[in-house]
């Protein structure tokens, strides 16, 4: 496991499914860990359990995200690392969307990761030091799901923003990447039902969903300093769901 000792990581949306999974597993990596999410009770008990702190956070609102980043400065002293990983993904067909359901989508998986790596830079590159790691979905990028166009135009969007705001900030010692993860088996994905689970299973060569864990480890690489020559890339962690070019190749590995 790549070592985080002395470094500090903020982790949105992390009291629960991908985001406790990276929580989790930079805390093991020696990560002085914070989790920040909307959900106060489940916060505290997910840093309560981690061993790390909770900050109530709303990242759809502007000062929120920098009242959160001054916070972790004031009671920790530096920010090193911070996992943008906030998200929403409620399903609804694009005939019946409304405008406040785009709306929301957006406010909170784009804007609000806009808000928090905006924070998170302003104090990041005058110490010539940072890493931030945004959790997108290969969702929109790379894949589409009827029902998820607000969610998939949400997630592309990330990516453009990230390749962007790499360049701004590539001279001065801050990393910008993001994490793409497949099916991976949350409280969210479980709500889908046992059917949805079982035709996502058959979807990926491996035959299985993966963890938060699986996330963590990823996003815990692009957060260390051995990841210091790699910006602006993402990275996919799906068990190989979006190679098969057809059924048939899919088939071809049972």
């Amino acid at each position: 496991m790549f070592d985080l000792t002395q470094k500090v990581a903020l982790v949105t949306g992390g009291a629960r499914g991908i985001g406790k999974g990276i929580a989790r597993v930079l805390g093991r990596a020696g990560a002085r860990v914070i989790i920040a999410d909307i959900d106060a009770a489940a916060g505290q008990a997910c840093a309560a359990e981690l061993g790390g702190h909770y900050l109530p956070l709303d990242v759809s609102r502007q000062a929120d995200c920098r009242r959160v980043v001054d916070d972790v400065i004031a009671s920790h002293g530096q920010l090193d690392i911070l996992c943008s990983n906030t998200g929403i993904f409620p399903q609804c067909a694009l005939a019946d969307m409304t405008e406040q359901e785009w709306d929301r989508m957006h406010n909170i998986n784009l804007k609000g990761t806009f808000f928090m790596v905006q924070a998170a830079l302003a104090v990041m590159r005058p110490r010539g030091y940072g890493r931030v790691v945004i959790t997108s979905s290969i969702t929109g990028p790379i894949t589409g799901f009827p029902g998820w166009s607000h969610y998939a135009a949400s997630k592309a969007g990330q990516l453009g923003f990230m390749r962007s705001a790499a360049l701004e900030c590539a001279r001065d010692g801050v990393t910008i990447n993001a994490v793409m993860p497949g099916n991976i088996l949350t409280e969210g994905l479980q709500a889908q039902g046992e059917a949805y689970l079982e035709q996502m299973k058959a979807a990926i060569p491996s035959h299985c969903l993966g963890t938060p864990e699986d996330i963590g480890h990823a996003a815990c690489f692009l957060a260390s300093r051995e990841a210091r020559y790699i910006t602006g890339q993402t990275l996919v962690v799906d068990g190989g769901q979006v190679l098969p070019e057809s059924p048939e190749a899919l088939a071809a590995t049972a």
